[in-house]
């Protein structure tokens, strides 16, 4: 029976010294460095260890926990060979990377259903809409929607406790883009982190949080936290975060593929092709093991395919996007 993995999700003093260490070396012999969002850090942390055991302790694999923002400034600045990221490139880090000179290959690994938690003492909120959560989150919302009962009638007259991601992840910008319309725009009086667990924490001891992070992250703490459903307007049923429902393209708009991008001159580096095709060939099962949607087999073998042929560029146009599906993921892919 394969070992399930447990999510660390922690930021250690040791991979503070490290990053800081090797902060000008973007390739080193026996050393494969990824830093960026906490929402993929659980799947590539998985398969990290994994791959590290394979080797025998022979190339050692640093994951940090930037945020996807966070990610992106330290690969476009060549510190880090491998950027983990809950949303596609954007434009103005696609031209920050071009000056500097860094090409990337994009590998979607996985899929994820952003999932909206609350304490599971709350026995009022088991499904929202969309129009809902953009009541609460949006910028006119800072400092006037502060109680439930501001949500809809017949929410109990109780303080309003927002948490949610912070400004350097994708994350953020991919629930602000779905739920408010656009791209970090968002109230700023609730309590914001790249690191989801601070989330899972605060939402965990108080009956009127609510929060939102990446699947993975409800699956490790489901006897803490309740998973809400998702209704897009009035008239439209209510759907639960699922590998299911994920496949099925009902859980909307809070489904989206995650990726690696991995640097060019990194792939000429036999330790970080080594690890990328362990990461492909692998991806599908340790995805699963850390709570999230596998891809289909075909998207694995294509993107091991344009890997091996260092194909690089985005297959999106720079801007954040909703809704994409499997298919359509594949169809992009496949063409760029």
């Amino acid at each position: 029976m394969y070992k399930k993995h447990t999510l660390k999700f922690k930021m250690t003093a040791l991979a503070g010294v490290l990053a800081g260490a090797f902060m000008a070396q973007a390739a080193h012999a026996g050393l494969v460095k990824v830093d960026g969002s906490s929402t993929v850090y659980p799947i590539t942390e998985a398969v990290a260890e994994e791959f590290q055991k394979a080797n025998k302790g022979k190339t050692k694999v640093t994951v940090g926990i930037s945020g996807t923002g966070g990610g992106f400034k330290k690969f476009c600045r060549g510190e880090t060979d491998i950027s983990d990221a809950s949303r596609p490139i954007l434009k103005q880090e696609m031209e920050v990377c071009k000056k500097a000179g860094i090409e990337y290959i994009e590998l979607p690994v996985a899929f994820d259903a952003l999932t909206v938690v609350v304490n599971p003492k709350n026995t009022w909120a088991n499904e929202l809409t969309v129009a809902e959560l953009k009541k609460m989150y949006e910028p006119a919302a800072q400092g006037k929607v502060m109680n439930w009962n501001q949500i809809r009638a017949g929410f109990p007259n109780a303080p309003l406790k927002l948490s949610g991601a912070g400004a350097d992840s994708g994350t953020f910008d991919y629930f602000t883009e779905a739920i408010v319309g656009k791209a970090k725009s968002s109230r700023g009086d609730y309590l914001a982190s790249e690191d989801d667990n601070v989330v899972v924490q605060f939402v965990e001891r108080d009956v009127n949080a609510i929060g939102y992070f990446g699947l993975a992250y409800y699956e490790e703490n489901k006897g803490k936290l309740k998973a809400v459903a998702i209704k897009l307007d009035d008239k439209s049923p209510a759907v639960l975060p699922s590998l299911e429902t994920v496949n099925k393209g009902t859980y909307q708009p809070l489904s989206r593929p995650i990726f690696i991008y991995v640097n060019r001159k990194s792939a000429d580096n036999p330790e970080v092709v080594a690890f990328v095709e362990y990461y492909l060939k692998n991806g599908a099962k340790l995805s699963k093991e850390v709570g999230y949607v596998d891809l289909p087999a075909k998207a694995y073998t294509m993107a091991l395919e344009n890997f091996k042929k260092r194909k690089i560029g985005t297959a999106f146009g720079g801007e954040a996007e909703v809704g994409v599906s499997v298919e359509e993921l594949l169809t992009r892919e496949g063409k760029h």
